[in-house]
């Protein structure tokens, strides 16, 4: 079901008829949408979904043609290996950074969710910068949520969530205006200043984009919580919170993942961090507003025209036309 938000014109809720959600579905959805963000922008050249194919059977062809090269009987067959080798060769290195970036995305994502499954709020920004960007999309659960317990496996409410995700988006309009060439994409996720990834992520007190741009809102909803609060909305005894979502505003605060081309740069702010982490003491625990992982960044994929940038998986695409 999908309807507009009460009192947000740019705000469209799509119901799930369960009563949570669970933690590994808002990880699909997130990187489902963040891929769909991607392509759409003409950031990527293809789905991901079939970039990650494409980059798996290189790698199969690879591990076939040196077993048969070293099994080949005849000079002329050798050569004839030795040169698909090559080729097979150049096509992996000119997917491997976008597939190291994928890994590095779905491994840092997950510690944040195995951290706090209860996110509540996520935001995608497309722009050289999270204070002017291109374009924004907001997403938010309010549904409670349901620990996956370490599994992100890919299921059937995760599949029908995301397409109705990517119609709406698509039917507002999302895609419609294309980047003048690469740029990069910011992730941000809501949550503890408690939480301590500071391997993967780095704590931000503030955030705020341009008042202009206007953003692409999407809220999953439980359809069963929906008619709980409304048949509880003259009740004089409130219900008891939900642990999973009694976090305090006060405990949560922006944080920043960035990544760089160049490992000594990367290795520089690493080091940065850890020197600010020694004098102030634990940032994560000086309390804002929020969570980050964001500039996901690299445009140097050899061969495409259009550049890369990107931290995405996009596993089982749905349509992108609207119905």
């Amino acid at each position: 079901m999908e309807e507009k938000g009460e009192g947000e014109t740019d705000f469209t809720v799509i119901e799930t008829a369960s009563d949570t959600l669970d933690s590994s579905i808002k990880f699909h959805l997130v990187t489902d949408i963040l891929g769909f963000v991607l392509f759409m922008h003409q950031q990527i050249p293809s789905l991901l979904q079939d970039l990650t194919l494409e980059f798996d059977e290189l790698n199969t062809e690879f591990a076939e043609l040196e077993t048969a090269i070293v099994q080949a009987e005849t000079c002329s067959l050798r050569r004839n290996h030795a040169s698909r080798k090559r080729e097979v060769r150049m096509g992996i290195r000119r997917l491997e950074k976008l597939m190291n970036t994928i890994s590095s995305f779905r491994t840092a994502l997950q510690l944040m969710i195995t951290e706090f499954p209860a996110i509540q709020r996520v935001i995608l920004i497309l722009g050289s910068s999270p204070l002017r960007p291109l374009n924004v999309y907001e997403l938010n659960f309010s549904c409670e949520t349901a620990a996956s317990g370490g599994e992100f496996t890919r299921n059937r409410v995760a599949e029908t969530l995301s397409k109705k995700a990517i119609r709406v988006l698509v039917s507002k309009g999302a895609g419609s205006s294309s980047s003048a060439g690469p740029t990069k994409l910011f992730l941000f996720v809501e949550a503890p200043s408690s939480i301590n990834l500071h391997l993967h992520f780095l704590p931000k007190r503030d955030f705020r984009y341009g008042k202009k741009i206007v953003p692409f809102k999407v809220r999953f909803s439980c359809r069963t919580k929906n008619l709980e609060r409304e048949a509880c909305a003259d009740d004089t005894h409130p219900t008891k919170a939900i642990t999973s979502h009694s976090s305090n505003v006060d405990d949560v605060i922006w944080q920043e993942r960035t990544l760089y081309r160049n490992s000594k740069e990367q290795k520089k702010r690493t080091t940065t961090h850890k020197m600010l982490q020694e004098k102030n003491g634990n940032v994560g625990n000086q309390g804002s507003t929020c969570a980050i992982l964001n500039d996901i960044s690299f445009n140097d994929l050899s061969g495409f025209s259009a550049g890369i940038l990107s931290k995405a998986w996009l596993p089982g695409h749905p349509q992108l036309k609207s119905e």
